[in-house]
């Protein structure tokens, strides 16, 4: 009976796509016509798929600045950088994917994990903004643009409806743009940019945290035995739940290609962001002299960002005869990650 109930179904399915209602000519049209959306699909896919190209922040900052009629000051540089990620996140080819219910952007998985990347490092940016870049001391009141700014970029990446995620970041940039505007005008003076070595200090110790993971999820990409060392130089500790002195990590291979382009996008970002706190942090940068160790780091999230010259996130031993794409991402956040720990030192100097 099940098998009778169950061979009635099938045949009711393969009969849709024979199409008994159409003669042979309407059958080859629609069929073509599938063929031409498919096509168009998997093209337009491909064009979505592309990874935006570097810009430059100092023509960025005029750009901004000449529309809104205000001259360039400290923190004018930074802020409309940030602002020109968050737009790109939203602007590019296809715009916002990452929420997206509909073809291609349903199929797509490599730039929504791209935007993420961009994402994190555009929360963490903004969440300085508010707690240190705008305030002179941790009890001065709170910029009121921020305050609104700094949560709607931490809503949730992938709401399509009530509300989209767009319409949220959206607005977090138009209160970006009213800071902008504000720290930008002299005769206003509630809002303002505090250049000071403290602060791009506790911005980068995120950003080193950040950059951390991520080269520990891309170098999982082959498998490894690593000591856990999460407790080292601990003489006295406690923790939740007991763990093994040695595990094995390695990333689940579906998962190889997401995290490779979540790292290009957080170095995408934070390229960006460091090439503006190069110009608004000048002065404390060559009063510690570290502006050598800023570039050094600027020249590795560069290198980063090289063309991917095959169309596969290839997953290759680290000594294998396949390239491994991971590994070598890894190498480049990793250089960086080191050279931001050189940094913090520098700045944390008297």
């Amino acid at each position: 009976m099940f098998w009778n109930s169950l061979k009635e179904k099938w045949s009711g399915f393969i009969a849709i796509f024979r199409l008994p209602s159409l003669g042979g000519v309407g059958r080859k049209m629609l069929l073509t016509l599938i063929g031409f959306v498919v096509i168009f699909i998997l093209i337009l896919g491909m064009y979505w798929s592309r990874e935006p190209v570097p810009f430059s922040v100092v023509q960025n900052n005029a750009l901004k600045l000449t529309a809104s009629g205000n001259a360039q000051v400290v923190g004018s540089t930074t802020t409309t950088t940030l602002i020109r990620a968050a737009e790109t996140l939203l602007e590019k080819p296809g715009g916002y994917l990452s929420n997206d219910i509909m073809l291609p952007g349903l199929y797509l998985d490599n730039i929504p994990n791209w935007e993420f990347g961009v994402l994190v490092q555009i929360r963490d940016l903004t969440r300085a903004f508010r707690e240190s870049f705008s305030r002179s001391q941790s009890q001065s009141t709170e910029d009121l643009d921020l305050i609104i700014s700094e949560p709607n970029f931490h809503f949730n990446n992938d709401s399509w409806l009530f509300p989209p995620t767009e319409s949220e970041y959206s607005e977090a940039i138009e209160h970006l743009y009213s800071y902008l505007s504000r720290i930008s005008d002299p005769n206003k003076v509630d809002a303002q940019f505090y250049s000071r070595a403290d602060n791009l200090s506790n911005w980068l110790l995120a950003v080193e945290s950040r950059l951390g993971s991520l080269s520990q999820r891309l170098s999982a990409s082959v498998r490894q035995q690593r000591i856990n060392t999460d407790v080292a130089g601990k003489q006295i500790y406690s923790q939740s739940t007991p763990v093994r002195s040695e595990v094995s990590v390695k990333t689940p291979w579906l998962q190889i290609d997401d995290v490779f382009y979540e790292a290009r996008g957080a170095a995408w970002a934070l390229m960006h962001f460091l090439n503006a706190v190069e110009i608004d942090f000048k002065d404390v940068l060559e009063d510690k002299n570290a502006r050598a160790s800023l570039s050094q780091i600027i020249k590795e999230l560069e290198a980063s960002q090289r063309k991917i010259l095959f169309p596969i996130i290839l997953n290759g031993s680290g000594f294998g005869i396949f390239a491994n794409h991971s590994l070598a991402m890894a190498n480049y956040i990793s250089r960086a990650h080191a050279a931001i720990i050189d940094l913090r030192s520098l700045l944390s100097q008297g």
